[in-house]
């Protein structure tokens, strides 16, 4: 038996960073994504967002790449959105996404970050948001790859 632990924090925009989602109904996307993950064994420590992108802090089995999880959380809420009248204003998800990889001692810090949304984008943009997450990571931001759409 192999032992993993693979937890990411992954952030994806809606389609122009578009205010899409609505608060009042966000909790039953939350929920839909939920369902996606636990079909696909994947463990859900959060969720959370704003109207224009989402959070996700979750733990992959060794047999789920994360570019694969992201593809399919993001199609298949992509259709569940666009047939739901509680989301007529989302069209789709921007194309690309962010997943940050962190040590499970890191858990809690992250849940309570993903926890803060709402509080913490009253500050800050969502691009302020992933250049620090990127720069933190050690990465760089590059202008060309993100938030083009």
């Amino acid at each position: 038996m192999s032992f993993t632990q693979l937890l990411y924090h992954i952030v994806f925009r809606t389609y122009r960073s578009e205010r899409t989602i609505p608060e009042k109904f966000e909790r039953e996307l939350y929920a839909y994504m939920l369902g996606i993950a636990n079909n696909r064994n994947v463990k859900v420590y959060r969720i959370g967002g704003m109207p224009d992108h989402i959070h996700m802090l979750v733990g992959l089995p060794a047999t789920m790449g994360v570019a694969r999880f992201v593809q399919e959380v993001k199609s298949f809420t992509s259709a569940w959105l666009k047939s739901n009248p509680h989301f007529p204003d989302f069209d789709h998800w921007g194309k690309e996404y962010a997943a940050f990889t962190y040590s499970y001692k890191d858990k809690d810090t992250i849940v309570n970050y993903i926890k803060g949304q709402k509080e913490h984008h009253r500050v800050q943009t969502l691009s302020d948001e992933l250049k620090e997450l990127i720069s933190e990571s050690g990465m760089t931001w590059d202008e060309r790859y993100f938030m083009k759409d």
